[in-house]
């Protein structure tokens, strides 16, 4: 299933098929250097069901789980996971901040899940630019800071954090606004506030820009929350791809960052949990 129809199938709070794979959890018992909070993410596992998935990351050493809606928090807060990414308050991927024919709709939306997440106890909630459907990025840029604004007074009140995710728009979502750093960290000095931030996907600007670590070092201050994947096609995070996440989680620590990193790879084999463990353990630095 494409991220896509995965986000808005997983906000529904429809139950997933009962299939649990065969796990062998060799690492688990390692010790965490403690130096980074690491989650997965929900849909990359969709086949598993939720209570299933949070026994075995915790065991794993993971805090929680991103991409969850509220529907299901109640299974993370059972066994001792955050819902480390909210979502449930965007419409799509493609319908965005930049398109003020959303605005009602997505004012309404995020007003409910602000108090939502923070009611919760959590504080990230991801945002979408939207695709630019014509627009030019001057003229997006304006209806995102005008839309958001009227949500961050709020946010800032509750303590919950307005991330715009970065994508690529080469490969997976052609035509998406969001699909640079320049631009995203643009929109964060514009709207000037501290509860706004860009969820910086290392493999979709690995594709559309490159320069990571560089980017990450002078530009970490904007930068909220990240998700990883191997390039080239978004799998595991090993030899096979070129991204060396080793350095990369350096640089992320060496920033001073004290979010969240989240793997975000789909794995070759359905629902393997062997590969997330081991990724786990490469990002661990």
């Amino acid at each position: 299933m494409k991220r896509r129809k995965a986000i808005q199938f997983l906000s529904s709070g429809i139950v997933w098929p009962f299939l649990l794979p065969k796990i062998n959890l060799g690492q688990a018992q390692k010790t965490l250097k403690g130096n980074i909070n690491h989650s997965v993410c929900r849909w990359c596992y969709e086949t598993i069901p939720l209570d299933n998935l949070a026994i075995e990351v915790k065991k794993m050493g993971f805090m929680g789980i991103d991409l969850v809606g509220p529907n299901e928090w109640n299974v993370l807060k059972k066994y001792g996971l955050e819902s480390t990414m909210c979502n449930g308050a965007e419409i799509s991927l493609t319908e965005g901040w930049n398109n003020t024919e959303y605005h009602q709709r997505l004012i309404k939306n995020y007003t409910k899940h602000i108090n939502l997440v923070a009611d919760a106890g959590y504080k990230n909630l991801i945002c979408f630019s939207g695709n630019r459907n014509d627009l030019n990025d001057e003229e997006g840029l304006q209806n995102c800071i005008n839309g958001l604004k009227k949500i961050l007074p709020l946010a800032e009140e509750k303590g919950v954090i307005i991330q715009m995710e970065l994508f690529n728009s080469k490969i997976n979502h052609p035509d998406y606004m969001c699909d640079n750093t320049k631009w995203g960290i643009d929109l964060c000095k514009k709207l000037g506030s501290p509860n706004f931030k860009l969820l910086y996907d290392i493999y979709h600007m690995q594709i559309n820009e490159g320069d990571i670590i560089r980017t990450i070092r002078d530009n970490h201050e904007y930068f909220g929350h990240y998700h990883t994947a191997g390039v080239p096609g978004r799998h595991e995070i090993d030899k096979t791809q070129e991204l060396y996440y080793p350095a990369i989680m350096k640089a992320i620590v060496s920033s001073g960052f004290k979010g969240v990193v989240a793997q975000e790879f789909i794995p070759t084999k359905e629902a393997d949990l062997d590969v997330l463990e081991k990724a786990l353990y490469i990002c661990d630095v």
